[in-house]
């Protein structure tokens, strides 16, 4: 129970020490191997996967170890060796692979339903892959984690003590007006202190990544990445249609419940520091005391909702597959990594005791049941899950998991406000997600802009969808340069709308398991062990729901979650 099974390898030496000298016999002998039977090609593209599951695990725990202390320079030159080192010489050759597996005569005998998915994501690979690009991909990867190091630095001071901005993010809610004021100032000028760095950075990013389109016979980065990213489903447009029912049917809503708010809190106008406050006027939620608490709350939610859930948060407790508290030095935000040797992941965050922690957890860790479930898969490529299916997993959880968090909360009240303020959390994504998913189509699809267009483009987004509902007057630098917090436009780009399909989706999930709760959890796993084996509409099919972002389903959708919210008014 609590020692992880690691895949037993076949092709790839034990202990293998992962240097391009001792890979390089491995691919060629991939590369030269003959195949004369549709049983050989079965076996090189298990051994195949064998060698790219040693070397994304390896590539995670390089990544994960640079993020728990990014101010360790021996950690981050760990992760540049792989990513200058390794990944650009493996580029070209498995670009070769990708060819031989197409090319070979025994392809078409194949299971053809069962590879569909796969084959097509190779030969879209095939189509886009630029011998050029292979520096520029390794150059743009080591100039995005400078993010991470600008971000994982910035503290700030308040009465006297020093604290990481996650934990500087609590005051926030503090019931003392002029308390969260002088946190949110403070905040505001850290990040602003870099705001020409990160500028920069950013140039920087976009001139490399419009490059790499224009190399692979494209017009834009936006319409190279839908590609890359394997966007088979659906279409910039598409994203185009989900922003206009998110800005038609979701934006009022929230308008709605920002002004009562404000009447609430009796203010004259409803500023960026009043946003979390809870308008009860109760102390802000602290559902558990430290990181290890935590865990063990979440181990016992996640064993209430079904025990074979919980036992895998159980397992990564054991072996230690958590950083969880945030402190000096340690990246922004949180991930689930998987480790795709050893079928389990490891889960990272910056808890400081919040509510938006305890979400933050099941999150992951529905990434993580995620990671569990799909370990089986015969391919390592059938668990490279596409963002519309990963984020379903995580974001269902958060929802699906709420009837059990009674684990996080002394009484009834308190869990009551719990709900409350994720469900209001639900509807305050999808602005947000449309915002930063609509910027990043600008910014890619004009990719001549100046500084100054793109702060007008930024500020004309986002007051589109509700400019949060708050008041910004004498405070445009803040609202100008608010992009710079999203990490995922530094690091992950175009990924996340990914975020508010399966925002939707997980609506879509959490009203199956209302309805009928043995039904819903178990559709829910069912689409969760689908991994990437199957298209997104076939993996929302086995959920019970649809992949479907049209207005009219939307506002199905949308009107279940309000409803549910009238029941903690």
């Amino acid at each position: 129970m609590h020692t992880l099974n690691k895949a037993v390898r076949r092709f790839v030496p034990q202990n293998l020490t992962i240097t391009w000298e001792n890979l390089k016999p491995l691919f060629l002998e991939l590369q030269n191997r003959s195949i004369n039977s549709v049983a050989e090609l079965t076996q090189w593209m298990q051994d195949r996967s064998e060698l790219e599951a040693v070397l994304e695990e390896d590539f995670a725990w390089r990544y994960i170890r640079m993020t728990c202390d990014t101010a360790n320079e021996a950690l981050l030159q760990d992760f540049q060796y792989f990513a200058t080192e390794i990944e650009p010489k493996i580029a070209p050759i498995n670009n070769e692979l990708n060819k031989k597996l197409i090319g070979s005569a025994y392809t078409v005998a194949l299971d053809q339903e069962k590879y569909f998915v796969y084959l097509r994501s190779i030969n879209k690979a095939l189509e886009i892959f630029r011998e050029d690009n292979v520096p520029l991909l390794t150059e743009i990867q080591v100039e995005q984690q400078k993010y991470q190091s600008i971000t994982g630095a910035m503290e700030i001071t308040f009465e006297n003590q020093q604290y990481t901005l996650p934990q500087a993010a609590v005051f926030l809610k503090d019931l003392d007006r002029q308390k969260r004021a002088s946190v949110w100032h403070k905040i505001t000028e850290r990040r602003l202190q870099n705001k020409n760095e990160l500028n920069s950075l950013f140039n920087s990013l976009l001139q490399l990544r419009h490059q790499v389109a224009l190399n692979a016979g494209f017009e834009n980065f936006r319409d190279y990445m839908f590609q890359a990213m394997g966007r088979f489903d659906y279409t910039a447009q598409d994203c185009y249609a989900f922003h206009a029912a998110i800005e038609k049917e979701v934006v009022p809503l929230l308008q709605e419940k920002m002004q009562g708010r404000q009447k609430t809190l009796n203010l004259d106008k409803l500023m960026p520091w009043d946003l979390e406050v809870d308008i009860t006027g109760k102390p802000a939620l602290k559902p558990f005391h430290n990181g290890q608490d935590l865990i063990e709350k979440t181990i016992l939610c996640f064993n209430r909702l079904n025990p074979s859930i919980g036992k895998y948060i159980a397992l990564m407790q054991a072996n230690q597959l958590f950083d969880v508290e945030s402190r000096k030095g340690k990246a922004p935000g949180g991930y689930n990594y998987p480790l795709a040797e050893s079928g389990a992941p490891f889960i990272f965050m910056n808890a400081a005791s919040t509510f938006r922690d305890l979400t933050t957890m099941v999150h992951e860790g529905g990434h993580a049941l995620h990671t569990f479930l799909s370990a089986h898969l015969e391919l390592n490529d059938f668990k490279h899950l596409t963002s519309e299916v990963a984020e379903l997993a995580s974001m269902s959880m958060e929802l699906i998991s709420m009837d059990q968090w009674g684990v996080f909360f002394d009484n009834e009240e308190e869990l009551a406000r719990a709900k409350k303020e994720q469900l209001e959390d639900v509807l305050k994504t999808l602005p947000w997600v449309a915002v930063v998913d609509q910027f990043q189509h600008w910014v890619y699809t004009n990719p001549a802009h100046t500084e100054e267009q793109r702060a007008e483009a930024w500020n004309q987004i986002f007051d589109q969808f509700g400019h949060n509902f708050a008041d910004w007057t004498d405070l445009e630098e803040a609202k100008t340069y608010l992009w710079q917090k999203q990490l995922h436009i530094f690091e992950v780009p175009f990924y996340y709308i990914e975020y508010g399909m399966a925002q939707l989706g997980a609506i879509a999930v959490w009203k199956n398991y209302k309805e009928n709760p043995q039904k819903g959890l178990k559709q829910y796993m069912e689409a969760l062990k689908l991994g990437y084996t199957k298209t997104i509409p076939e993996i929302y099919k086995t959920a019970g729901i649809e992949f479907n972002f049209s207005q009219p389903y939307v506002k199905e959708l949308i009107n279940f979650v309000k409803q549910e919210l009238e029941l903690y008014q």
